[in-house]
């Protein structure tokens, strides 16, 4: 079988800052240019993890179509400055954070103001996300998380009062241009050269969000050439997906009231309850039967869960 020579080519860096650079890959065989480009740009704009605030509960506030005395900016716009501070977490599980700030003169508020553990970094620590007069107040706590992509508010609701579910953007990648150049080795002058210009939010430098994707691709690339089957995953993973879908009761999800009165009664509470469940144990719980279990397991599937087989 013919195969390609063995791959020798430089990256080097032009411009690098902590949100941009310049990435130069080069030589690379004629037409591998287009390839990586290609591949490397779609996995930098959608596959990479990052992390965004996720939620906010605002002390003295039920729900965000409204106001805080002293806070010039009403709700719905303190939560869509919230959506733009930048967050740098590799974490599981999401994590919490604090905003504490009483006002002794008219002042900003600025992303630097919102305190977390050491695993958590503010890469826009200026921005400013709500301004308040002399005597006012704001408290907050606000739920961090990792993930991939966008996730809509709507995912997160659990209709709990003063809990304010937040869009979320979780790509740390902000654009991603490539050109492909003619270059020349000795005497050969059909090598391309690949040049690609990344922009972060911050969170990441451009260099690692690069490295980042390429190893996603090598990972997909191995499973074509050794393909392995994925294991099931054990309850306990499960379990630390679940997040907030998790905690919702079981009168959350659409079941009828009799068969959630049913589970509560016997001390299956949550999503989380459910999960955890036997199919077989809940088929004994009074008042229900087989029946009842399969509108449990559709109710569940609506949200890719499912209780235990056994």
């Amino acid at each position: 079988m013919k195969t390609l020579e063995q791959v020798f080519f430089d990256i080097k860096e032009e411009d690098a800052k902590d949100d941009y650079a310049k990435l130069i890959i080069s030589p690379l065989p004629n037409g591998f240019g287009h390839t990586l480009g290609n591949s490397l740009r779609r996995v930098l704009l959608t596959s990479l993890q990052g992390a965004a605030i996720v939620s906010a509960r605002i002390a003295g506030v039920k729900h965000q179509f409204t106001t805080l005395k002293g806070m010039s900016e009403d709700i719905v716009d303190f939560v869509l400055n919230l959506k733009k501070v930048r967050v740098a977490y590799r974490g599981t599980k999401p994590t919490s954070a604090t905003i504490d700030v009483l006002a002794e003169k008219p002042m900003e508020v600025k992303a630097s103001d919102i305190k977390a553990d050491a695993s958590v970094r503010i890469a826009n620590p200026d921005f400013v996300i709500a301004h308040l007069n002399a005597g006012a107040k704001l408290e907050a706590k606000l739920e961090i998380a990792s993930g991939y992509g966008y996730s809509e508010a709507s995912e997160r609701a659990t209709g709990e009062i003063g809990l304010i579910p937040l869009d979320a953007s979780f790509s740390p990648v902000i654009r991603v241009n490539y050109k492909v150049e003619e270059t020349r080795v000795g005497r050969v002058t059909n090598y391309d050269k690949l040049v690609m210009e990344v922009w972060t939010d911050g969170t990441i430098s451009p260099r690692e969000a690069l490295v980042n994707a390429a190893e996603q691709l090598v990972a997909f690339f191995k499973q074509i050439v050794n393909p392995t089957r994925a294991e099931v995953s054990t309850f306990e993973e499960k379990k630390e997906d679940l997040g907030t879908v998790g905690k919702l009761s079981v009168e959350e999800i659409g079941l009828p009231t009799r068969v959630a009165n049913a589970l509560i009664k016997t001390g299956y509470e949550t999503v989380e309850d459910l999960v955890k469940a036997k199919r077989s144990d809940l088929a004994k719980v009074r008042n229900l039967g087989e029946k009842s279990v399969k509108i449990i397991e559709a109710a569940l599937a609506e949200r890719n869960l499912a209780i235990l087989d056994k």
